[in-house]
C-alpha cells in the first residue's frame, strides 16, 4: 500500500530566530504543536543535528509541512513509518524540500532533492522505510548528506 503524504518546505530567514537553536530549546513546535526530537545524520564530513517535528499520526503525516512559511536551516519534520515504500508529494507546499527516505537499517536509501513546490508528482523511496525526514531544499547537498549515511532519532 502506498501512502501519499504532503509536505511544505520553508526557507530560513534567520537561523537564530527559526533555526534548531531556538527549536532545540522547545519540546513542542509553536506553530504545529508537534513534539520536537533531535535527529542526527552521520556523514563522511561529520555529524549534523536537526530539531525535527514528529508527524506521528496519519493526520499529522497527511498534513506534513503543508502551508508552512518558514523552516530554519536546522529544522526538519520526521515521519515514522511501518516499513512501507513511502511516497510523498508537494501539494500545498510553497517551498522546495529535500525529502530523505530512511531504510529499516536507519541508513538513507535515497533523497528527493529540492522538490518542486506545489507539485502533485510523487517522489518515492527505493525500498521499505522506517522514516522519512524533510529538510529545507538544497540542505542535504550543502551538508554532504547522501545515501548510506546513518540517521538516529
Amino acid at each position: 500500500m502506498l501512502l501519499m503524504a504532503a509536505c511544505s518546505p520553508q526557507t530560513a530567514t534567520d537561523s537564530q530566530a527559526t533555526g534548531a537553536s531556538a527549536a532545540a530549546e522547545q519540546t513542542v513546535h509553536p506553530e504545529s504543536g508537534l513534539e520536537i526530537v533531535p535527529v542526527t545524520i552521520s556523514t563522511d564530513k561529520g555529524e549534523h543535528r536537526f530539531a525535527a517535528e514528529v508527524a506521528a499520526t496519519q493526520e499529522e503525516q497527511a498534513r506534513g509541512l503543508m502551508f508552512r512559511t518558514q523552516l530554519g536551516p536546522d529544522e526538519a519534520m520526521i515521519f515514522p513509518r511501518q516499513g512501507d515504500v513511502a511516497s510523498f508529494w508537494m501539494k500545498n507546499t510553497p517551498l522546495p524540500l529535500d525529502i530523505i527516505f530512511i531504510g529499516q537499517d536507519r541508513k538513507i536509501i535515497n533523497i528527493a532533492a529540492e522538490t518542486t513546490p506545489y507539485s502533485l508528482n510523487s517522489v518515492s523511496a527505493l525500498g521499505p522505510t522506517s522514516a522519512v525526514l524533510e529538510i529545507p531544499g538544497g540542505r542535504a547537498a550543502e551538508l554532504g548528506i547522501g545515501p548510506g549515511d546513518a540517521v538516529e532519532w
